[in-house]
């Protein structure tokens, strides 16, 4: 623990050796510790932060989108801001699907949540729910003015952020 915390105060750097007991700490082989791309290796030391206004909006008919973390690459949680704008079902459209699964919590206003196995639900700011979004689904904004929700979408597929980028571009 004390080489680790020298390491990550820029006190000492690490030698082969020490690279290796960390590797077999982890129960990983050391090429296993050093590939980006080795599951168990992506996230142990990866953070962001956004301030305000920060991050990749992107505007629908239904939807403003503040995508958060986005200089995270191949993440399995897509933190998004929401501004939802529909305030009916019909003017919707179709309900939207994607991989994963997907907790939305309401910031400001009241909305619908429309899903294809179950009645729809209201939700007021402070309540939230948890969803399969492989389930068509479709929020709706039925308060005094629009609606903002803080959604978070997981994913075990690591490009799920493009997926759900490309996937409303084709509802603009």
């Amino acid at each position: 623990v004390s080489t680790l915390s020298k390491v990550e105060n820029d006190q000492m750097s690490l030698t082969y050796d020490k690279l290796l007991q960390i590797s077999e700490g982890l129960g990983l082989s050391l090429a296993e510790f050093l590939s980006p791309d080795h599951p168990e290796s992506t996230g142990l030391a990866r953070r962001s932060i956004n301030r305000k206004e920060d991050g990749l909006r992107q505007t629908t008919p239904n939807y403003d989108y503040l995508y958060l973390s986005t200089d995270i690459t191949k993440k399995r949680m897509i933190p998004v801001l929401t501004r939802i704008r529909a305030r009916s079902l019909a003017s919707f459209g179709p309900l939207v699907r994607h991989s994963g699964e997907e907790f939305i919590f309401v910031l400001e206003g009241a909305i619908e949540v429309h899903t294809e196995h179950y009645q729809p639900i209201r939700l007021d700011t402070g309540e939230s729910t948890y969803i399969d979004s492989a389930m068509g689904h479709a929020y709706i904004s039925v308060g005094d003015g629009d609606a903002l929700v803080l959604g978070v979408c997981s994913s075990p597929h690591p490009n799920l952020q493009s997926t759900l980028l490309n996937l409303f571009a084709q509802t603009e």
